[in-house]
């Protein structure tokens, strides 16, 4: 793991592994690079970089006022020209898909192509109020395998071993002899109310800014952020757009399902 110095002074955490076409991983909302280890064993050669956005992870915790799309998209592009990086191709998860069509459709000319999953231009309300229940909250369940046990009743998912659930336990807590623990500055949750509470936003001229520009999209069957109506929408406006979706998933497929494997591998094929 690296760190950079971020415009404001912050220092930011990433990782850069690899050689070949870049890839610019961007994970959700109160998550972190350590997301994408799932699909790295199925990854053709890349330089894959990841980072932690700001308040998340291993990087500096800036305050409630920091921790947005805008200001995040910045620290990204930061970070691929400390890299020396010019282009890249992203993989945005959730949250990171929103940041990748800002940069899509403002820094043109850092973008490769983007590939987001399960997220769109639209935001389904019902999961945004899921989402509203645990940000900022620390897990209940006391302990790593009890919190895997709590996610491993997730509505919307099916055949994931308890492996699984506790890798992600591990990954969105942290275990203390007080309790479970945010991995994350609790104040995320004053960000997200923020938005959350503000009027609605149109992210439709995002998308469509993304015209010419290479596209996938990952949907998890059972989202409740990412409808099948939305999807539609975005399809019928982009018929060149590759789609996969991942039956037995809700928000959000790990990627290393085979039908999100086999986009993911497209994509970056085409690019390439």
């Amino acid at each position: 793991m690296y760190r950079f110095t971020a415009e404001d002074g912050a220092s930011l955490a990433y990782r850069d592994e690899g050689a070949g076409l870049p890839l610019l991983c961007l994970p959700g909302l109160t998550r972190s690079m350590a997301d994408f280890d799932y699909l790295i064993p199925h990854l053709p050669p890349v330089r894959l970089i990841r980072m932690d956005y700001r308040g998340r992870g291993a990087s500096d915790r800036t305050g409630a006022a920091t921790y947005t799309v805008d200001q995040e998209g910045r620290d990204a592009l930061a970070l691929l020209s400390h890299l020396g990086v010019q282009k890249a191709a992203i993989l945005g998860t959730s949250r990171g898909g929103l940041i990748g069509m800002v940069l899509g459709a403002v820094a043109r000319d850092r973008v490769l192509g983007l590939c987001l999953n399960d997220v769109g231009p639209e935001i389904a309300r019902d999961g945004l109020s899921r989402i509203f229940d645990y940000v900022g909250r620390n897990p209940a369940g006391g302990t790593h395998q009890g919190y895997a046990e709590r996610l491993s009743r997730s509505p919307g998912f099916g055949g994931v071993p308890m492996s699984r659930w506790l890798d992600e336990a591990r990954k969105l807590s942290v275990e203390t002899p007080d309790g479970l623990r945010l991995p994350y500055d609790p104040a995320l949750r004053e960000a997200f109310l923020k938005a959350f509470e503000g009027p609605p936003v149109d992210l439709w001229p995002l998308f469509d800014a993304l015209q010419g520009l290479p596209l996938a999209l990952i949907r998890g069957a059972n989202s409740d952020l990412l409808t099948a109506d939305t999807v539609s929408k975005m399809r019928a406006r982009r018929p060149d757009m590759g789609f996969a979706e991942v039956p037995g998933r809700a928000h959000i497929p790990f990627l290393d399902e085979p039908e999100a494997v086999a986009l993911i591998r497209s994509f970056l094929k085409g690019l390439a």
